[in-house]
């Protein structure tokens, strides 16, 4: 393994641009996969002729979104027109799903600014044809830390339905084993306890997930360069509740690829989308991998090691940056 990590792309625009001659996909440009499973659209999510494009006349039984939530750390709008875009994506990812279907959308709140743009997307979303079902949070190993506040270690998901979609209960089971006793109830005229009503030893998912292990350079599934990676755990637990074998998935914010790869090893199809030909390269390459090694992840080194090695500026630029970037996942305020 090679000890060659990138630093965070949106950081370093200078060798983003520098990587774009590597990648397949120009804007509009659609990546079918051999297998006919997957395709990757270098597209806008608020496009609807665009998204129309990726889906080619299929609709997806669920949709797992992680935008940008408007933070300092990302682009930042204006709070108006951050939602009026939210707005374009919903209706597009609106289309893209079929009559019961299943929507769930990672979004952050600044709590330095008044919890934007979580409550705002919330307002907006009633005015959709989605119907609320759950609110999700997942805790980060890692937190904001600040010597005045509470230190914020959680992440936001909202879970969102149309119609009647399926809900695999029996496939979100988590690894926590049940340890407590407890939550007492008569049934049949018997008081019985927890135990004694579950078939399984372990805790079923709520809406608070605190089993799964935040992203970092150490794991294997670690995608260096990527700076808002979601844990392959998270899309696949959503994956298996929300969607059956053979079933149609949708991502139109690509990133670091962890709902294909996820829709890939849970036996789903998956058609996503970047508006960023690197992180379309990025998706494209991780797929590959995992085909050919097994492998979810680069650790320590990263997509782009071949060309950095055999290319004077890019391996220069690498050369640049400071070592310290290894961990390049951010931690969410």
């Amino acid at each position: 393994m090679l000890n060659l990590p990138l630093p965070r792309l949106d950081k370093n625009p200078e060798l983003r641009n520098c990587l774009l001659k590597y990648a397949r996909l120009k804007a509009g440009e659609v990546w079918d996969d051999p297998l006919g499973t997957h395709r990757i659209g270098c597209l806008d999510a608020a496009s609807a002729t665009d998204i129309a494009k990726l889906m080619s006349g299929k609709k997806a039984v669920l949709a797992i979104h992680d935008p940008p939530y408007n933070l300092v750390a990302f682009e930042e709008r204006e709070l108006r027109e951050f939602i009026a875009w939210c707005k374009q994506w919903i209706a597009t990812t609106d289309d893209a799903l079929a009559a019961s279907s299943s929507l769930y959308v990672w979004l952050g709140a600044d709590q330095r600014s008044g919890f934007q743009p979580l409550p705002d997307f919330m307002l907006m979303m009633r005015g959709t044809p989605f119907q609320t079902r759950s609110f999700i949070t997942m805790r980060n190993q890692r937190g904001y830390g600040t010597s005045k506040n509470w230190m914020a270690v959680r992440q936001e998901l909202l879970y969102y339905i149309k119609g009647e979609p399926v809900f695999n209960v029996e496939a979100e089971y988590t690894d926590i084993p049940k340890i407590l006793r407890g939550y007492y109830k008569e049934v049949n005229g018997r008081v019985t306890e927890n135990f004694e009503r579950s078939k399984s030893e372990n805790i079923r998912a709520g809406n608070v997930w605190v089993d799964i292990q935040q992203v970092f350079y150490r794991m294997g599934e670690n995608v260096n360069g990527c700076y808002a990676q979601k844990p392959l755990k998270s899309a696949e637990r959503i994956i298996r509740a929300s969607s059956n074998e053979g079933d149609l998935v949708i991502d139109f914010f690509c990133h670091s690829a962890s709902t294909l790869l996820a829709a890939e090893m849970n036996e789903r199809r998956c058609y996503t989308s970047d508006n960023d030909p690197v992180y379309c390269e990025i998706a494209i390459r991780r797929l590959e991998r995992l085909r050919e090694t097994g492998k979810t992840g680069w650790q320590n080194g990263n997509p782009f090691e071949e060309e950095i090695l055999a290319d004077a500026e890019l391996k220069a630029l690498v050369g640049e940056i400071p070592a310290v970037v290894q961990d390049n996942q951010l931690s969410l305020i």
